[in-house]
């Protein structure tokens, strides 16, 4: 007999930016035969043609409402910073599109995440958020540890970088919360330092710890920014975050850009692995189509997944501020990124390492 076509369905994207994130998910949907890259669109001209030129020429818009109208895709991807995410759900909405995949943060402050939420949900529109690296081979080998049960019952994860925290924060949480079985939080505590990084387009305070109680008793303690441990093992400052779960067994944890090393009863392991986006993307594109053919293959980097990460990020933010713990779920408020700005004091935050201090640009010792 001869080999049988593969018919399912091919499903259009538009894909708005063209910075890194926004070429490695337009490359990503491009190579895949499930997707049509219908367009390309961002506001710089030259850096729209020259990334059309890369990948195959789709059409090209410096106007993504327009170009999405026109095309009415089932994909719509944004890959912007974090100050428009509102505005460009309600065009993926618009535009009719089954599935909208967007940059993490997933919105700058709790009432935009509200609205995103509400807005998606009632038109029926699927999001996934981009915490790929759960895609890393040296991630799932830590997950696969725990779900093993080698480390013996699970009583605390843990997460940090160096990298400020609307950059890395909801990655730690995403991933803390998937090694702890996606445990609902019920409440946290925070407490933070330094206003240099408000001025960035991921605006963060300088350095941000926050301890988080989860519904099942695992305790869960995260941290960003200048003052948090540096992984001197790894060498650029995106890749220094560790994530990692204890147990009365052992513990198992990875390095975003070194591997994975487990302790155990039964003794030690370890193994390579490093963000790769080559390796991240393409299983990442492929749960989106996968998802898309069938409601119950819910994306692992789902859209209410990354809402519990983010209302986890703003309780800390909240907690900072009212200067103690902080119930989940959380309701609309003050704007947290503007509350905890307002509150916190004019000195700079303190470096762990000089490399840190280097960084945040802070004071010499």
């Amino acid at each position: 007999m001869g080999q049988v076509a593969d018919v399912r369905k091919v499903y259009k994207v538009v894909v708005v930016g063209m910075g890194k994130r926004g070429k490695h998910h337009a490359a990503a949907f491009n190579k895949n035969p499930r997707f049509e890259l219908a367009a390309i669109s961002t506001r710089d001209r030259a850096r729209l043609e020259k990334a059309a030129a890369e990948l195959g020429n789709p059409r090209i818009s410096t106007d993504p409402a327009a170009i999405a109208r026109e095309i009415r895709p089932d994909v719509f991807c944004f890959c912007t910073p974090p100050d428009v995410r509102l505005g460009l759900i309600q065009v993926g909405i618009d535009c009719g599109s089954k599935l909208i995949a967007y940059e993490k943060p997933m919105a700058l402050s709790m009432n935009e995440a509200i609205e995103i939420r509400k807005a998606v949900r009632s038109a029926g529109v699927k999001t996934v958020v981009s915490h790929q690296h759960r895609y890393g081979q040296h991630y799932r080998k830590v997950k696969e540890v725990i779900d093993s049960g080698a480390l013996g019952r699970i009583h605390t994860v843990y997460g940090h970088s160096v990298g400020w925290m609307m950059h890395l924060f909801t990655h730690l949480i995403d991933y803390m919360r998937w090694y702890n079985g996606d445990a609902e939080a019920e409440w946290v505590m925070g407490q933070a330092a330094g206003k240099g990084k408000f001025s960035d387009n991921h605006p963060s305070p300088d350095h941000i710890a926050g301890l988080i109680h989860f519904a099942n008793g695992v305790r869960g303690i995260v941290e960003t920014g200048a003052g948090a441990p540096d992984v001197p093992e790894v060498d650029y400052w995106w890749r220094k975050s560790r994530i990692g779960a204890q147990g009365t067994g052992g513990f198992a944890e990875v390095l975003t850009g070194g591997g994975w090393r487990a302790v155990t009863k039964d003794g030690t392991m370890s193994g390579e692995g490093c963000m790769n986006y080559d390796l991240d993307m393409p299983p990442y594109v492929d749960d989106i189509a996968g998802w898309l053919d069938d409601d119950s293959n819910v994306h692992p980097c789902n859209g209410e997944s990354a809402y519990k990460g983010f209302e986890v990020t703003m309780a800390v933010l909240r907690s900072v501020v009212e200067r103690g713990q902080v119930r989940l779920p959380l309701g609309p408020g003050e704007p947290e990124l503007e509350a905890l700005r307002r509150v916190l004091p004019d000195q700079p935050a303190l470096a762990s390492t000089e490399a840190n201090r280097k960084e945040y640009a802070l004071p010499s010792k």
